[in-house]
């Protein structure tokens, strides 16, 4: 029993000086005006199967046309614009608002130093039934590299099912994810904002 709670602790301080340095590499965008944002989705999986996406929207689609012929064009629309025009910018837009404007967090920086790759790895879209509901989630994994040499990884950290919760009612998958990647970057600019 000694021996389990002694490895435990010793595991667990292993650990720490890991993650410090994790976080201490990120000060590496001290003095930096600005850093490209680089969303990557090719690893996604989605929901508690770890289905591709393609898988999903086949899934989801079907679901929609048993329920209402016609519907799920209209969600195969949305949904393949949500990236772009709800999940990215939610990330941006928070990460810069926590960062207190120290660096600026952009999807096109052509001249910026560094680049921070978010690789979102798996998405849960929640539910909303009125009365009861659960939120999104989203996992991703942040990576600095600089922009001559992207191979070369100088801070990444991992967030783990990130909530996407609102405020009363919202039946739209989509906007539920994105709060999960408002989250996401806030977070994350928490984390940092005092190394920059």
């Amino acid at each position: 029993m000694k021996k389990g709670i002694a490895l435990l602790v010793l595991v667990l301080l292993g650990s720490l000086p890991s993650f410090a340095q994790t976080i201490k590499d990120f000060k590496l965008l001290k003095g930096q005006t600005e850093v490209e944002v680089v969303f990557n989705y090719e690893n996604l999986r989605m929901m508690k199967d770890n289905l591709t996406e393609e898988q999903y929207v086949v899934n989801h689609s079907q679901n929609l046309e048993k329920k209402d012929e016609g519907s799920s064009a209209v969600w195969v629309r949305s949904w393949n614009r949500s990236k772009e025009d709800l999940w990215n910018p939610k990330f941006i837009q928070l990460a810069n608002k926590y960062t207190d404007k120290k660096v600026k967090f952009k999807d096109k920086a052509p001249s910026s130093i560094y680049i921070l790759f978010v690789d979102v790895l798996w998405i849960y879209p929640g539910w909303d039934a009125g009365i009861m509901k659960q939120g999104a989630k989203v996992t991703s994994t942040l990576r600095l590299v600089h922009r001559d040499n992207p191979t070369v990884v100088l801070a990444q950290e991992s967030f783990e099912n990130m909530p996407g919760n609102q405020f009363g009612s919202n039946y739209n998958n989509e906007l539920r994810i994105a709060e999960g990647f408002a989250k996401t970057g806030k977070v994350f600019a928490k984390k940092i904002v005092k190394s920059i």
